[in-house]
């Protein structure tokens, strides 16, 4: 008995998040139609210009948005950042440097220092129980 092997496709929109790029700003090809597993892997693998473009100047998601700034998404949207933003726009805001930018960035900074802590407590404590 031989098993058959199910394309895995996904919707344009979970490729896109997975690609890190605006849905919206991609080609309507891409938009319209699904992407299989071994297309993502293509895309990721050897990306074709409109995505080497968009990585490279946007207009990008929140998530990549956020991460360039070194904030948080809820940050940006404290911030009042709510729509993509293009490299261009990005670098202007680095710049700029406006207050809730440096608070929020401080912020994501106690954050990861947080996070390290107790995984280090965490680490510490595994290793005492290996111990005893």
């Amino acid at each position: 008995m031989t098993s058959h092997q199910n394309t895995q496709t996904m919707k344009p929109a979970t490729a896109a998040k997975k690609l890190g790029v605006y849905l919206e700003a991609t080609p309507a090809e891409f938009q319209e139609g699904v992407v299989s597993r071994t297309e993502l892997n293509e895309l990721q693998a050897d990306p074709p210009a409109w995505l080497q473009e968009l990585r490279k100047n946007g207009p990008h998601p929140r998530p990549v948005v956020a991460s360039k700034l070194g904030v948080s998404i809820a940050g940006l949207a404290r911030g009042g950042i709510t729509e993509p933003l293009t490299t261009e726009q990005i670098d202007a805001l680095k710049q700029e440097s406006p207050e809730w930018l440096q608070k929020e960035r401080a912020t994501q900074a106690e954050v990861r220092k947080e996070t390290a802590r107790i995984k280090e407590r965490d680490e510490e404590r595994a290793r005492r129980a290996q111990e005893a």
